[in-house]
C-alpha cells in the first residue's frame, strides 16, 4: 500500500479553502490512468509543527494508492501538483495551498544514498523519517490502513500513536458534530 499525505493552510490559487485544496488533490491523482485511489482518510485540522504564531491551522489527511510508478516517478506528480496549486518553496515550513508528502510504499525502505533501480542515488527518505512523531499523518492513516506497521520499526499504528506527545489536532467531523 503506497501511503501519501496531504495538507493545506492557505487557500489556493482560485481562493479554494484548505479542505477544498486537499479534496482537489485526490482527484488529481484519480486523473493520472496510472494511480488508482484505493482509500482516503477523514480530514483533520492541526496546529502547524513547528508550531508558529504567523501561520494558520493546517487541513491534513492520508490516501491509500496503488500505482506501478516507481516511488521516483510518483513524488515527481505529486510535486507538479504542488506547483500546479500555487506552492513556492521559499523556507522550510512555510505556509502552503498543498503539500504532498510520500509517507510510505509498501514496504520499501530507502536512506540517502541508496541506489534506485536505475543505478541513482537516492535522496528519497521511505518511510517518511519523521512521520511517526506527526499526529497529522498518523490519525488519518489509522482511518486508511488501521493494521499498518512502520516499515522500520514494525510498531503498529496505535502503539506510534499512544507514544505521541500531545499535538493539537481534531478530527473535523468531530469538530463540526460538537458545534451543532
Amino acid at each position: 500500500m503506497i501511503l501519501v499525505a496531504i495538507g493545506s493552510n492557505i487557500c489556493g490559487l482560485h481562493g479554494e479553502t484548505s479542505l477544498e485544496m486537499c479534496q482537489k488533490a485526490i482527484s488529481l491523482f484519480s486523473v493520472h490512468d496510472s494511480i488508482n485511489v484505493m482509500n482516503v482518510s477523514r480530514w483533520y485540522r492541526s496546529a502547524p509543527v513547528p508550531r508558529t504564531l504567523d501561520q494558520p491551522d493546517f487541513v491534513n489527511g492520508v490516501v491509500a494508492l496503488a500505482t506501478d510508478l516507481a516511488p521516483d516517478a510518483l513524488v515527481r506528480i505529486m510535486q507538479g501538483m504542488e506547483v500546479d496549486a500555487g506552492r513556492v518553496r521559499t523556507v522550510p515550513n512555510a505556509p502552503r495551498p498543498l503539500d504532498l508528502d510520500l509517507i510510505a510504499y509498501g514496504d520499501l525502505r530507502r536512506v540517502p544514498g541508496d541506489r534506485t533501480g536505475e543505478g541513482v542515488v537516492a535522496d528519497l527518505v521511505l518511510p517518511h523519517p519523521r512521520a511517526h512523531e506527526r499526529a497529522f499523518v498518523l490519525l488519518p492513516l489509522r482511518d486508511v490502513s488501521p493494521s499498518w506497521r512502520h516499515p522500520l520499526s514494525g510498531r503498529s499504528i496505535d502503539d506510534l500513536i499512544a507514544d505521541l506527545p500531545p499535538q493539537d489536532i481534531e478530527s473535523l467531523e468531530e469538530r463540526t458534530a460538537s458545534s451543532r
